[in-house]
């Protein structure tokens, strides 16, 4: 089945990159930001892939910025504009990809509403998908299932181990599931 996309956009980024192949390309980047940051990869890949349509939205395309992160008061980076609760909102621009997961790993190590979830067991993605929801990253009521979905069904988990392996500080059995 081959997917037909019209726009002028699409022809001059090539094709669509399908939710596998985002997963396959940026799987190395999600574990090295899980070692990093103590993030579970299967979130990070979860949320990016939800919030840059796998790769392909604007933001994503034009920005480098896969989660959604708005432009907020502390940021004097790049912005990048497009409507989304509100008409033109002010959203982060990046250099690349990698500055994208980079800065949505330091974000939410920074904001204080995130701050709880870090108590949470790093291979227990269900409770961080929840928590996501509850601290208010999106607005999407079904959000965190959204999240459960996409792991589940993309076998995400397996990155977390892979990044327990890899050397990420062992809090796996802080609170097992």
């Amino acid at each position: 089945v081959m997917n037909l996309i019209v726009g002028v956009n699409w022809a001059q980024t090539g094709n669509r990159m399908t939710r596998t192949e985002y997963f396959d390309k940026y799987k190395d980047l999600a574990i090295h930001e899980m070692v990093r940051s103590e993030i579970p990869a299967s979130i990070t890949l979860a949320q990016g892939a939800l919030e840059s349509a796998d790769g392909n939205s604007r933001l994503a395309r034009h920005g480098n910025n896969h989660f959604g992160i708005k432009c907020h008061q502390d940021w004097y980076g790049k912005k990048i504009y497009q409507d989304d609760d509100e008409k033109n909102e002010c959203f982060r621009k990046y250099e690349s990809v990698e500055d994208s997961y980079r800065d949505h790993s330091d974000y939410l190590k920074t904001k204080s509403r995130y701050a709880f979830l870090f108590d949470l067991s790093i291979t227990d993605y269900k409770a961080w998908a929840r928590g996501l929801k509850k601290a208010g990253y999106a607005t999407s009521p079904a959000y965190a299932e959204t999240l459960i979905r996409i792991i589940e069904e993309f076998d995400l988990h397996r990155y977390d181990m892979k990044g327990l392996s890899d050397g990420t500080a062992s809090k796996a059995g802080k609170h097992p599931h």
